[in-house]
């Protein structure tokens, strides 16, 4: 496959799965509203902190490094030692559930029962569906790899909301039971995921379109580990790759979910404030999870199949090069508008936002203050994103295990500063050092890109600048609706509220049409390489 197909089938890929996960998402965010006037904050912070917590901690740390090593390079490879390899995540995410659960079972402060019930059987069940999870990883990466473009989000979306479907009913009906209703939900999300892989699968392999695409798995069984005496079972280059990527992933966990352990290990916030944090945290990701996660995810396929890790941009295929840089370029700019818009328009109807998802709950108190914190966080997850695609897409294995000590660095300064900006700030200073960390992350990425292509002609790193122009209409923007957001919100009435939406919408539509006249490289890339693949041109 060449690189302008793989680049042609990654922007359907990274386009597929936002649409997607945005029609799904919204039912979700509809009925997570709906389960708010039912839980307690109490409930809401042990199961999405200290819980999810248990369960991301066991599957990330089980099989990222996996997924780095396993989707680098091309798709001709040994995949029966591919999948060899995979299938190791099973055991090491036992191992990961055992001791980590002990560690949330006896070294963790455990809740009122009377407030929580059933914490043990939480820490049970939750631990146990990481394992459930992995057990799909093989499918997983050889999806990925493939470009299968909707299945694993819609394997996702149909988890989720078979989960949230699940929690709502159960709460509806036996509030009384506690953490056995997410308990469950949660036991039926990994399960839902799982088997919508095996079942595809089952009926795509042996298939006329398996065999039309010279698909090099043929049968399911081939999806098991397969010990023959007489070969390597795993290539050692991939073993490698993966021990190097473990290393990174350990640490690049703490820096993801470094509040999350501030906030379990050293207690600075009761799981009241737990609660409405997370919240705030997941509605304020919203649109990472919706547009940033699936272009990172989707495009760090494509730069790691077109570029060559190790080897010097003069000696890789010149139009490989002129291409990535010219995807990067347009990447930057694309998720910089977005996260700049995010940041501007955040700042003003952050509290309406929450007044209408979970009401005076979260419209009071810290909420509105962390939900503007968390627009400007947003910005930087952007950048951050898209940056880092590229830089462990292109870096060889000694790269990789460089980064690992500036992780290391950065994973113990995290972790300080969180602690004091917390008692400084309360909740807000967790993301103002996520904030902090995330800058320190893109300046390392940044001098990555730029020395990486200093020796070309190309600069990529142009796509994150401005148009003058740009940069006025968003100061305009930004003062017009914090002056709206005085005058019109948020204890005035509904007429008022729906001005300063009207506002909002007005200085949007200005802000895109300026966009759209000065910023013609990036229009004209999202047209050719996401709108187009919606034309019924494309799609026959």
């Amino acid at each position: 496959m060449g690189s302008q197909d793989v680049l042609s089938e990654t922007t359907r890929l990274a386009s597929s799965s936002a649409l997607l996960q945005i029609l799904f998402r919204v039912i979700t965010f509809g009925l997570n509203a709906f389960t708010l006037r039912y839980v307690s904050k109490e409930m809401i912070g042990l199961v999405n902190v200290r819980l999810t917590l248990l369960y991301s901690t066991i599957v990330f740390l089980a099989r990222e490094a996996f997924r780095r090593a396993c989707l680098s390079g091309s798709t001709k490879r040994n995949w029966t030692k591919t999948i060899n390899l995979l299938w190791l995540t099973v055991p090491l995410g036992l191992c990961w559930s055992l001791f980590l659960g002990w560690i949330w079972l006896q070294l963790l402060e455990v809740p009122n029962p009377n407030s929580v019930p059933y914490y043990k059987i939480g820490v049970v069940a939750f631990g146990l569906s990481a394992v459930v999870e992995l057990l799909g990883e093989p499918f997983w990466v050889l999806a990925q790899a493939h470009l299968f473009i909707r299945l694993k989000v819609i394997a996702e979306s149909l988890s989720i909301i078979s989960k949230c479907i699940l929690t709502v009913i159960l709460v509806v009906l036996y509030p009384q039971w506690g953490l056995y209703i997410f308990s469950l939900a949660q036991l039926l999300y990994t399960s839902i995921l799982v088997l919508c892989y095996v079942i595809y699968f089952m009926k795509f392999l042996g298939s006329p379109e398996a065999t039309k695409k010279s698909f090099p798995v043929s049968r399911i069984t081939d999806l098991l580990p397969n010990l023959t005496e007489d070969q390597i079972v795993v290539d050692w280059k991939e073993a490698r790759l993966t021990w190097s990527f473990f290393k990174q992933s350990f640490l690049k966990q703490m820096l993801t979910e470094g509040e999350r352990y501030v906030m379990t290990f050293l207690n600075v916030l009761n799981f009241g404030d737990q609660g409405v944090y997370d919240i705030v945290n997941n509605l304020g990701s919203l649109v990472a999870r919706f547009i940033f996660l699936p272009i990172e995810e989707s495009f760090y396929i494509f730069f790691a199949k077109v570029l060559e890790r190790g080897t010097d941009v003069k000696l890789q295929k010149q139009d490989d090069i002129a291409m990535a840089a010219a995807v990067l370029e347009s990447l930057l700019k694309l998720v910089l508008l977005v996260g700049l818009s995010i940041t501007v328009f955040g700042y003003a109807y952050s509290q309406l936002a929450l007044d209408i998802y979970g009401g005076s709950m979260l419209s009071s108190g810290s909420g509105p203050s962390l939900l503007r914190c968390y627009s400007l966080y947003v910005l930087l997850l952007a950048v951050n994103g898209v940056t880092e695609c590229f830089t462990f897409a292109s870096m060889c294995k000694e790269e990789v295990d460089r980064f690992n000590f500036v992780m290391l660095a950065l994973s113990f300064t995290f972790l300080c500063v969180s602690y004091f900006l917390t008692q400084w700030q309360g909740s807000v200073g967790f993301i103002l050092a996520n904030c902090f960390n995330m800058s320190i992350r893109i300046a390392h990425s940044i001098r990555y890109i730029y020395n990486y292509f200093k020796e070309s002609s190309y600069r990529p790193l142009k796509g994150l600048l401005l148009s003058p122009s740009l940069i006025f209409v968003y100061i305009i923007s930004g003062v017009v609706t914090v002056f709206s957001e005085v005058f019109l919100c948020c204890d005035k009435g509904w007429l008022a509220k729906l001005i300063h939406v009207t506002v909002g919408a007005l200085c949007f539509a200005a802000t895109l049409i300026t966009v759209f006249f000065t910023e013609t490289k990036l229009i004209n890339f999202v047209r050719t390489q996401f709108l187009s693949r919606y034309t019924k041109k494309n799609l026959k």
